[in-house]
């Protein structure tokens, strides 16, 4: 039976990534509910993404900071799934996205960071929790 060698997913460069998530999370949160409180009549559904965003990144954050591995990989999961369909949509769809979400195109107004994201924080969950060599140290890859 393969053992699992696991690091915190707070610690070292674990931490960078829990300080940007929770960057991204209070951004992303705070627009979504000023938009979904004032404005969620000119352009619903991308407001409620924006929110919806808002609280994926807030989970992330939080998970991520505590090491719940479980909770981490869905919420990064879910992370990299809408921001690459409303990316998609957004720039195919165009009327059905009337104003920005955080995801829309691939989170241009936010740097880009929206799309990079979650590529490193499953990286990180993958090199900080993979299979065990049989002597006990991580595996490594060539």
């Amino acid at each position: 039976m393969t053992q699992v060698a696991t690091r915190s997913t707070a610690s070292g460069p674990g931490r960078l990534l829990v300080a940007v998530y929770g960057i991204l999370a209070l951004a992303a949160t705070a627009r979504g509910a000023y938009q979904v409180a004032l404005k969620l009549d000119e352009a619903p559904v991308a407001y409620l993404l924006s929110l919806a965003s808002g609280i994926v990144y807030v989970v992330a954050t939080i998970a991520l900071a505590k090491d719940w591995r479980a909770l981490a990989w869905w919420a990064v999961g879910i992370e990299m799934a809408g921001v690459l369909t409303v990316g998609v949509l957004s720039l195919t769809v165009v009327d059905d996205f009337p104003d920005e979400t955080v995801w829309s195109a691939f989170g241009q107004g936010y740097g880009y960071v929206p799309v990079i994201l979650p590529f490193l924080g499953l990286l990180w969950l993958w090199r900080t929790g993979r299979p065990a060599t049989r002597t006990g140290r991580p595996a490594t890859t060539a």
